[in-house]
């Protein structure tokens, strides 16, 4: 019985940080709805703590895929990273963009960088298209 529930913790874990990702979209899309894109992307890069936690922080991208707001990495605001891939070649920006225009949100999986460990892992965005813009919150799912 303690095996079985040892094995359903990952799981759980994993659940709440999908639902702690979508919280974070859904959060930013009900700020944008109330006060606008330009004070929501001003919020972000300002690393409102309403915008930015331990485990996921919200970013903002333009449809063409511009970064207009990054509490983590500044250095990316301004700047379109649509064609560099990921760890392994995938362009998961475009993913995001392009599944935006067609589904409205959803998730995208890849490899890429955790700036808390420094290490390559696993990652998962749940993205939301509202108006011309798309949120984004990632989790980190390790190795």
């Amino acid at each position: 019985m303690i095996a079985a529930l040892a094995l359903m913790a990952p799981l759980a874990h994993a659940a709440d940080d999908t639902a702690v990702a979508i919280a974070m979209v859904d959060k930013g899309v009900a700020f944008l709805q109330k006060n606008g894109k330009e004070a929501l992307i001003k919020e972000v890069n300002a690393k409102n703590p309403e915008f930015v936690r331990p485990d996921t922080y919200l970013t903002v991208r333009a449809l063409d895929g511009t970064q207009l707001a990054h509490p983590t990495n500044p250095k990316l605001v301004g700047k379109n990273a649509v064609v560099l891939p990921d760890a392994d070649g995938k362009l998961f920006r475009k993913e995001i963009i392009d599944r935006a225009a067609k589904e409205g949100k959803g998730w995208v999986d890849y490899r890429y960088n955790n700036p808390q460990t420094g290490v390559i892992e696993k990652k998962s965005t749940y993205f939301m298209k509202s108006g011309d813009v798309i949120l984004e919150a990632g989790i980190y799912k390790g190795k």
